[in-house]
């Protein structure tokens, strides 16, 4: 079942570790701003509603910032080891 699936689906990009740092700092920093931006604002206007409103379109931004793996979050690819080989390498147990 999974080598179906895997031969279907199409491979993406996967952000690394700083890239992950990035990409929460970004989501924190503007779903902040936009709260407290909603906030006033719906205090000036009187309104929840302008709040939520206010809310949702950084919810919506920081979704479009974040969720597509773009290039800047992969700066620093994960250099993994070369695999020992001869005896000394051990053998994962069943």
């Amino acid at each position: 079942m999974t080598s179906f699936l895997s031969g279907s689906l199409p491979q993406l990009p996967h952000m690394d570790y700083e890239g992950q740092k990035l990409a929460e700092r970004i989501f924190q920093i503007v779903l902040v701003s936009f709260g407290i931006v909603g906030f006033i604002w719906g205090y000036v206007c009187q309104r929840f509603s302008q709040t939520v409103i206010v809310v949702a379109a950084g919810f919506v931004l920081s979704c479009i910032l974040i969720l597509p793996p773009w290039p800047f979050y992969r700066r620093h690819p994960v250099k993994w080891h070369k695999p020992r080989s001869g005896e000394k390498a051990k053998k994962p147990k069943k």
